[in-house]
C-alpha cells in the first residue's frame, strides 16, 4: 500500500521531503509533481526500481528517460555540455524543458538511449521536485506518469493513489497539476534544436 504525503506546493514541509527521499534511497518508486505533469521516479542506480517503472508504464528499452537535476553543476557530471549549451540551459532553467544531451560515463548504460547514448535532463520549476533533488543530492530518475493506453499524464493525486496504490511506494499530493508536456531541446547535433514544442518557451531558438 502506497504512502500518501500532502506536501505544500510552494513551501514544502521539510520533514515530509526527508521522508520521501528516504523512500527513494531504500529502493522505493514514488509519484511526485513537476511544473508540467506528475511523474514517476526512483533512485538512478536502482535497477529493480527502474524495472518496476518500466512494468507500470509498459515501456520498452528504447524509451527516453530523464534525470531531474538540482543545478548545472550536477548536470555536467552526467551530461556533456558545450559552452553554448551551458548558456542556453542557464537561461531557460528552472522551467518546463527537457534537454537531450550526450551522456557521460557516470550515467548507467541502461538509462541511456540505446543507440544515441543520450540522456534527458530537467531542472523543473516546481518547489517539491526541486526540494527532492536538493535533499537527494543526486539526480532523480524520472518519467512522465502516462499510464498504458493513455495519451495524457494523470493530473489528480487522489486518482493516482487509487490507480497505483499497490504499484508504487509513495504518492506525493502537490495539488492538481495540469498536463502540459515539456519543450524538448536536443543538443545531439551541432546546434540546439527544438524537437517538441511544449509548455516551455525558448524565443531565442524560434525561426
Amino acid at each position: 500500500m502506497a504512502q500518501f504525503f500532502q506536501i505544500h506546493p510552494e513551501t514544502p514541509q521539510a520533514r515530509l521531503i526527508v521522508r520521501a527521499v528516504d523512500i527513494v534511497h531504500s529502493g522505493g518508486v514514488i509519484v511526485y509533481p513537476t511544473d508540467s505533469s506528475y511523474a514517476i521516479a526512483c533512485h538512478m542506480g536502482d535497477k529493480h526500481a527502474l524495472d518496476r517503472i518500466r512494468r507500470i508504464r509498459q515501456l520498452d528499452d528504447k524509451h527516453n528517460f530523464t534525470l531531474v537535476c538540482k543545478d548545472l553543476t550536477q548536470i555536467s557530471t552526467f551530461a556533456k555540455i558545450s559552452n553554448d549549451a551551458h548558456r542556453l540551459i542557464k537561461a531557460l532553467t528552472p522551467g518546463a524543458f527537457t534537454f537531450i544531451l550526450d551522456a557521460t560515463r557516470e550515467v548507467p548504460r541502461r538509462l541511456q538511449h540505446p543507440k544515441k547514448k543520450t540522456i534527458g535532463i530537467r531542472i523543473p520549476n516546481n518547489a517539491i521536485a526541486r526540494q527532492l533533488v536538493e535533499n537527494l543530492d543526486e539526480p532523480l530518475f524520472s518519467s512522465t506518469l502516462v499510464l498504458p493506453g493513455e495519451e495524457d499524464a494523470m493530473i489528480d493525486p487522489y486518482e493516482i493513489r487509487e490507480r497505483l496504490e499497490h504499484e508504487v511506494d509513495l504518492v506525493i499530493d502537490g495539488g492538481v497539476v495540469k498536463y502540459e508536456p515539456t519543450t524538448i531541446i536536443s543538443f545531439s547535433g551541432q546546434t540546439a534544436e527544438i524537437i517538441r514544442q511544449g509548455k516551455g518557451q525558448a524565443p531565442m531558438l524560434e525561426k
